[in-house]
């Protein structure tokens, strides 16, 4: 999938990624549309997570898609 296509599919994809990482709150997943960094930094601040932790794991999300 790519990066246009999750952009323009991120309503649906919001659902996802609050299952996945659920500490994430509303507003998070609404304000990234599609975001990669964004997304990354909002990991790494409700999880505690390093910078490369957060992009391990939204990477291996992105496959998930595919």
């Amino acid at each position: 999938m790519s990066r246009d296509v999750i952009k323009s599919q991120w309503t649906r994809l919001q659902g996802k990624l609050r299952s996945r990482w659920s500490k994430l709150t509303y507003d998070d997943v609404s304000f990234g549309e599609g975001d990669r960094l964004y997304l990354t930094g909002r990991l790494q601040e409700r999880y505690g997570l390093s910078t490369s932790a957060a992009q391990l794991q939204v990477a291996q999300f992105e496959r998930l898609l595919f």
